[in-house]
């Protein structure tokens, strides 16, 4: 590692500033992306500081992750890293400057700051894509691209072809992204590492440790690449997702997300690119896809999708260029993977600007735009000539690059021949459609004025201007000094690549020479394709299935996928509670049964050691458990089912495990109320179902899973060879967890991630109840007691003890159960609060605390009602919950911040003048955030099945409409 600001430091201050971004944006409208635009621009300048030096070696920097998977935050600025990243910062930069123009005068801003937190967090995750050494973390990334991608893309969910688009790219490049992961795995375990340095310096050093199951790796690796970069036949997504902002396609789909599989064909290209399997993938599919897709841009009509099908085309170039695996090449390589962000975001932000003015990307409707717009007009020319490789644009400079390079290139003939004519047949098409991009959004078409979308066009201001204009004019000069570039993008192909005996130089230029003499002919040739009456024209008129089915086979696979698992569904589960419950129970009884009788087995030893009262408890759970069997009420079963759960807990006091206890009678307690909020709405009896045969082999098959439970407690204790960990429990847990509560310690500390799994299904579970009440909407919080309300209600004023008890019936009120909870109320909270801060060393922690505290306000709804709940927590469930697991997460932040793994406990020792010496763990960050999850669901649950139930079936006081404060949650 080099001295200066680590990587991880700038990866955390774009992720900060993703936090920002939508107090930024929801305070100051859409200027705020102004201020956010800093963010990116800032380390935009530092990657430049710290720029690889040849001689020097790269920037690294590791962070224990999760060592046990090999996942540890191993970062390494490459050069090819460093070309991506300014990549991804600076164009990142300019397009939240365009933002500031293209949102301005949005009607409808309500989902502004969501989308700059989101494109924001691209940024980031962009950023630790490229700058990733480990293979692990590398995927992590990639697939939050796909999902903010997913949300970005997704901008307009009101829009039926915005939901297909956000979906359809997720599951293509996510499925791509599960072939990647088996791929990473294989090269991992192949090469005994997870970081792309060693892999590759091992694959370089010894070509003979590539097997057959290393290529397969690749080859799967590979299938991850051009899904994300959308090559044949994984294209059709980028097309669909143009229903996206502008901002976004200018940025994901030119600059950044589509780059990604680029950049990891570059990347793994040294070692790999001499195989078969890769030559055909990269190569093959690579010329395919930009010939396939720069005719289809010819028949398009909608600008952006012109420019989508251009850049599906332009990407099939980079594959081949970066994939070639020759120093030469790669250097053109790295050439247009620049020119390619510069023009391409280019013409994305000017076809913004042109819809934003006009409400039109439609050619047919566009008319003498160039007239009225002549400096847009200037800026499209300038990149639509660089896209079409027109001296003395940058795109010239590369383009000449590929031919030259790809001509001499070291590959077996006729490869190299073959695509020199893909790629003059593709750069052909690309100046035709060029031509036709600034001829259809600029031209006058013959019209003597302009058109009424043209006409009617409201003016466009500099700061919208602002980001195409530099973007162009940076295509221009890097044309025209492009050999003072030549170092800085010959660095990776220098470093990666063996050296080339005629080592090419970027220059404007060269000579007459022949890549100068098919650079004219390919001109020449896109001229002639792009004329009105050429036979070129007519054969793009006429219905093409070129790139056409790939949408339909997709449709088709969804059909059939849905088809394949109704058909699986129909003949697993047959929607009966009970046989879907004896197949589980049946084979907990079998499976165990199989491994007693055929796998090696020690002596059972079986010790009776127990207490009177543990016997006396058992025999109370045993009748508890007989007596719900035949039991026909429907409360009266619960209510002993509730026995056995309190035995539970008992027996869990007994044998020394407070904290077990605690939470077992807190758990049991809210179990039982859920049970009676239920049971409201059903019958009191329940039915008796099945025949006597059926019933028979129930309780033959309950009476088995019990036998099956304790013949599985006596062979795992017989079966222990070594001293139970639990004996180094408590001095580990203070160690590393520090706190005596080895209970706790494990939940927030050992073994947090399992629990923060655990929160997440209870968040879940929440938002699942709530969905089948509410029926339309569940946000809001409770209904409170309005005024009016209260000055109508029965109670005459002063009376209540509880403010929602006043709109309940007299005869439905208890006075004294108002004045026990209105007075209990406070204690429990605090008693509540105690056990959150006391958790981590006595019992208690905030799962407990969480509990004790939805159980006051299931004492508030009982005594008061349904608009009680309101009175005691008014705020809004879901943002309860939310909070929580961003609580949760947020441990894991400040864990990595403090320099230790992530989820692990650190304790910062200070001293206070009333409160002496004071130790604070980590752990209590994730602690809050259990319990406001837990005090989310009790709340969303009363509100569900308590206040909106309520609201469903009660008699007439409380179903005639009254006037309530609330944020719509019960209506």
């Amino acid at each position: 590692m080099k001295d200066g600001v680590p990587l991880l430091v700038i990866l955390v201050c774009l992720s900060l500033a993703t936090l920002a971004a939508p107090i930024v944006v929801g305070r100051f409208g859409a200027r705020g992306f102004l201020a956010l635009a800093l963010a990116p621009a800032a380390a935009l300048v530092w990657i430049i500081t710290v720029w690889p030096v040849s001689g020097e070696p790269d920037r690294t920097e590791s962070l224990q992750w999760i060592p046990a998977l090999n996942m540890n935050v191993d970062l390494r600025l490459t050069p090819l890293a460093a070309v991506m990243s300014v990549l991804v910062l600076g164009i990142g930069a300019v397009i939240l400057v365009y933002c500031a123009g293209y949102f301005t005068g949005v009607s409808n801003t309500r989902k502004l700051p969501t989308f700059a937190a989101e494109l924001v967090a691209f940024m980031a995750v962009m950023f630790g894509l490229v700058v990733s050494d480990n293979m692990l973390v590398m995927y992590v990334f990639w697939e939050l691209t796909s999902v903010l991608s997913f949300l970005l893309v997704g901008y307009y969910a009101e829009r039926a072809t915005s939901r297909r688009a956000a979906t359809q790219a997720l599951l293509v490049t996510t499925l791509g992204g599960l072939a990647m992961l088996v791929g990473i795995i294989e090269l991992g375990e192949h090469y005994g590492t997870y970081l792309f340095s060693e892999v590759i310096a091992r694959a370089v050093g010894d070509p003979s440790t590539i097997s057959i199951g290393v290529e397969v790796g690749v080859v799967l690796i590979l299938i991850g690449a051009i899904s994300k970069s959308a090559i044949v036949p994984f294209h059709f997504w980028l097309p669909g997702a143009m229903a996206a902002p502008t901002p976004v396609s200018g940025y994901l789909h030119a600059a950044a997300m589509v780059k990604a599989g680029v950049f990891l064909v570059a990347l793994l290209a040294p070692a790999f690119a001499h195989l078969t399997s890769w030559r055909v993938i990269v190569l093959g599919l690579g010329i395919l896809t930009m010939i396939l897709a720069g005719w289809r841009a010819l028949r398009e009509f909608d600008l952006k999708l012109i420019l989508a099908f251009g850049t599906v085309s332009q990407l099939g170039m980079l594959m081949v260029l970066v994939g070639t695996g020759e120093r030469n090449v790669a250097l053109a390589g790295m050439t247009m993977l620049t020119a390619h962000a510069l023009f391409k975001a280019t013409l994305f932000m000017v076809v913004g600007i042109i819809d934003h003015a006009t409400g039109t990307r439609d050619i047919r409707r566009l008319a003498r735009l160039g007239d009225r717009q002549k400096v847009l007009a200037v800026i499209a020319a300038l990149a639509a000539a660089s896209m079409a490789g027109i001296p003395p644009l940058y795109g010239f400079v590369g383009k000449e690059a590929a031919l030259e390079t790809v001509l001499h290139a070291s590959l077996p003939s006729p490869v190299p021949v073959l695509l020199l004519v893909g790629l003059c047949a593709g750069s052909a098409l690309t100046v035709a459609y060029s031509i036709r991009f600034l001829w259809g959004a600029f031209g006058r078409k013959g019209q003597a004025k302009p058109t009424s979308a043209v006409e009617n066009m409201h003016g466009i201001s500099p700061l919208f201007l602002a980001g195409p204009a530099l973007l162009a004019v940076l295509s221009l000069i890097d044309g025209i000094f492009s050999p003072w570039l030549d170092h800085v993008l010959a660095e990776y192909p220098d470093r990666s690549f063996p050296p080339a005996e005629d080592p090419y130089h970027l220059a404007l230029w060269h000579g007459f020479t022949l890549p100068l003499l098919l650079t004219v002919l390919i001109i020449a040739t896109g001229v002639v394709i792009v004329q009105p009456h050429s036979p070129f024209s007519r054969l793009r008129r006429r219905n093409s299935v070129l790139l056409g089915n790939a949408d339909r086979l997709y449709d088709a696979t969804l059909r059939g996928a849905d088809v394949l698992s109704l058909r699986m569904t129909q003949s697993t589960q047959r929607g009966s509670l009970p046989l879907t419950q004896g197949t589980i129970l049946l084979t907990l009884v079998l499976l165990p049964v199989l491994v007693l009788a055929f796998g090696t087995r020690a002596r059972p030893e079986l010790r009776v050691d127990a207490s009177p009262l543990f016997l006396s408890i058992s025999v109370l759970m045993c009748a508890a458990a007989f007596t719900a069997v035949v039991l026909r009420n429907r409360l009266a079963t619960v209510l002993v089912v509730g026995v056995t759960g309190y035995g539970t807990g008992v027996i869990f006091a007994i044998y020394g495990a407070p904290d077990l206890a605690l939470t077992q009678f807190l758990v049991e307690t809210l179990t039982l109320v859920v049970f009676v909020l239920v049971l409201r709405k059903l019958p009191a009896e329940a039915p008796i179902t099945g025949s006597r045969p059926t019933r028979v082999a129930r309780a033959l098959l309950g009476i088995a899973v019990a036998a099956m439970v304790v013949v599985v407690a006596i062979a795992a204790r017989a079966a222990r060879v070594a001293a139970p960990v639990a004996d180094r429990l408590p001095e580990q847990a203070y160690k590393f967890g520090y706190g005596h509560n080895t209970v706790n310690v494990i939940l927030v500390d050992i073994r947090a991630w399992d629990t923060f799994g655990e929160i997440s299904v209870l968040l879940v579970a929440a938002t699942g109840v709530a969905s089948l009440v509410f029926r339309n909407r569940r946000f809001g919080s409770a209904p409170r007691v309005s005024p009016e309300a209260a000055a109508a209600a029965a109670a005459a004023p002063g009376t209540t003890w509880l403010r929602g008890s006043a709109l309940r019936d007299p005869r439905h009120r208890s006075l004294v159960l108002e004045i026990t909870s209105r007075m209990a109320f406070p204690t429990i909270m605090v008693v509540s609060v105690y056990f959150f801060f006391a958790g981590h060393n006595a019992p208690g922690g905030g799962f407990a605390g969480g509990l004790t505290a939805g159980l006051a306000l299931v004492l508030r709804y009982l005594a008061g009602g349904r608009y009680e709940i309101g009175e005691a927590l008014p705020l809004d469930a879901g943002r309860i919950l939310g909070t929580g697991l961003l609580l949760a997460a947020g441990g894991t932040i400040v864990s990595l911040l403090a320099g230790a793994p992530a989820m692990s406990s650190v304790a910062f020792e200070f001293t206070l003048p009333v409160f002496g010496d004071v130790k604070v763990v980590t752990a209590l960050i994730f602690d809050a955030g259990v319990y406001l999850i837990v005090v989310g669901l009790v709340l969303d649950v009363l509100r569900s099945l308590g206040a909106r139930l309520d609201l469903e079936g009660s008699p007439a006081d409380m179903t005639s409409p009254l006037p309530v404060q609330s944020g719509g949650g019960a209506r």
